[in-house]
């Protein structure tokens, strides 16, 4: 079966996509990066603002709006209010970058093997899952950008069709940049750019200068219009969200330096292989693509560096390091299929028995550390908990049994098979750490907003969670220290525990203020205050 698998690479590919990614795709929670995304979808399609994109009825010119034109794309094909259809779009993305990874692989001259376990690697790193859910456009930058920097590879390397290749280039790093900015032009370009400096010397670089030229003509083109546009149309908000994103590179969630030197923990799965494949005194010994590895080597490391001079510090803005790293581990694997039955020294089988054991072992004590987790919350998805465990119970033992004989091909493969396993039979059990027994769907609103005769406004901004399940908007009424009351006899309010006291205070004057409900947000354990509301109904005296 593994033979069939390396056959016919792309479709194994898609198989485990689907598999990975599509099946259980509505199961996990809205985060707040996916609210965003998602509202500002909808009031695109709803509203008619695709260029002036807005959030709750907002100006919202934070990210440049590619992303979310797809989302809304997918969402009028089949549904606005449709989970599927709104993550589908940067589900297929990571579709996308694997693809990319796969023929990028090849034009580096890599096996078509090898390129087939680079793009296996990059599908399954941890982050490049994650991010998906957690902060969707970064997989339309990076996969964009890792598509254009393929047809850069191939402008400076290859003779013919040079100018093709430029524009082509261009388009994609201009979708980037479309996509969010010019986070990807310096976290993948710029490293790329270095490390083919440091490798393959821009050799003959002077005969392309002008194609060069074009592509970054073309990409500022395609990827600014959008910015030009709306400093145009609405200039001053559009210089103050600015001023506020360039502010935060320097002062938001400032971390030092060596914040990011764990990065190869964020591939997951691959982590200590990835550590290893970074040696590279170690690695260069043993790859036969010497060329290709230092490449890659540097490339990773030029990424590192320059995300760590920047003083805004998240552990996902490390997902642009895990394309070349994806190369990395695939040299150390390669070199593991082909040696490993031969190695005999403890530095380097431990490392291997340790990495790949750990997974085993966590396979086959799944269904026992599950049950002492959730215990009784089992009961609830009891089909994924038994179907689950069987898988990675099996997984596990087939993993320690060609440990045993050394056979790191089928390893492999079967640690593909555990993300797999994992991610389509699994997922559903997440929803048993749903345990807020205060929660409440915001839904219930428009029942109280219907028998009061009221429209509902907030104090404050609301959590992009909270706008999402509402479907609709709800203004903020009050700013600058003053509360814009509306024209109304009555009206609901959406505040904070802590501002019922200040809003009653600047309305008790000529207005009473009733509790109809508290809606708790929270799906999970921790109650977190912005996603908690008190709903009061505002009357007139």
């Amino acid at each position: 079966m593994i033979k069939t698998f390396e056959k016919y690479p792309l479709a194994t590919i898609v198989i485990i996509f689907i598999l990975m990614l599509l099946i259980q795709l509505e199961v996990p929670n809205v985060t707040i990066m996916e609210a965003r995304n998602f509202i500002t979808a909808r009031e695109m399609v709803l509203n008619d603002h695709w260029l002036l994109t807005t959030l709750n009825g907002e100006p919202r010119y934070h990210k440049p709006p590619l992303p979310t034109w797809i989302t809304a794309i997918s969402g009028m094909l089949f549904g606005l209010n449709n989970l599927f259809a709104l993550r589908l779009p940067a589900a297929l993305m990571v579709l996308f970058i694997s693809v990319s990874m796969y023929y990028f692989s090849l034009k580096l001259t890599l096996s078509k093997k090898q390129s087939f376990l680079n793009s296996l690697i990059l599908m399954t790193s941890f982050y490049i899952v994650a991010i998906t859910n957690e902060a969707p456009v970064d997989i339309f930058t990076h996969g964009f950008i890792l598509a254009g920097l393929y047809f850069l590879f191939m402008l400076f390397k290859e003779k013919h069709n040079s100018w093709k290749n430029a524009i082509v280039a261009g388009i994609f790093i201009g979708f980037s940049i479309l996509s969010k900015g010019p986070v990807s032009l310096y976290a993948v370009f710029l490293p790329f750019l270095i490390a083919f400096g440091i490798v393959f010397k821009y050799q003959n670089f002077n005969k392309k200068i002008l194609q060069f030229i074009l592509l970054i003509i073309l990409f500022l083109i395609i990827g600014s219009w959008w910015f030009i546009y709306v400093r145009m149309m609405d200039p001053e908000i559009f210089l103050r969200i600015a001023s506020v994103e360039t502010t935060n590179w320097s002062m938001y969630n400032v971390k030092p330096f060596y914040y990011y030197w764990s990065f190869f923990t964020q591939s997951g799965l691959w982590t200590i292989p990835a550590f290893i494949s970074l040696i590279y005194p170690y690695v260069i010994k043993k790859v036969t693509h010497k060329k290709v590895y230092k490449f890659s080597f540097w490339w990773t490391i030029s990424a590192v560096i320059l995300l760590s001079i920047i003083p805004e510090k998240k552990a996902r803005y490390l997902v642009p390091v895990l394309i070349p790293l994806a190369i990395n581990i695939g040299f150390y694997i390669q070199y593991l299929i082909a040696n490993f039955s031969k190695l005999t020294t403890k530095k380097e089988t431990y490392p291997v028995y340790f990495n790949f054991g750990l997974i085993a072992f966590v396979g086959i004590l799944f269904p026992v550390a599950v049950y002492i987790f959730l215990k009784n919350a089992i009961s609830s998805h009891l089909t994924s908990y038994v179907l689950t465990s069987i898988a990675l119970v099996l997984i596990g033992s087939f993993i320690l049994r060609n440990l045993y004989v050394k056979n790191m091909n089928n390893v492999f493969y079967l640690t593909i098979a555990f993300m797999v396993a994992t991610l389509s039979l699994g997922l559903p059990m997440s929803k048993s750490l749903n345990k807020n027994i205060d929660f409440t769907t915001i839904n219930t609103i428009h029942e109280l907003e219907k028998e009061h005769g009221i429209k509902t406004y907030s104090i404050g901004n609301l959590a992009p969670e909270i706008i999402w399940i509402y479907k609709g908007v709800i203004k903020n009424i009050y700013k600058n220290d003053e509360i814009d009351i509306p024209e109304t006899k009555q009206f609901g309010l959406l505040m904070l525990n802590d501002e019922v006291g200040m809003v009653n205070h600047l309305l008790k004057k000529h207005y009473t203020l009733k509790l109809l409900k508290t809606y708790n947000f929270n799906v999970g354990s921790k109650n977190k205050e912005r996603l908690i509301r008190q709903f009061y109904l505002v009357s007139k005296k």
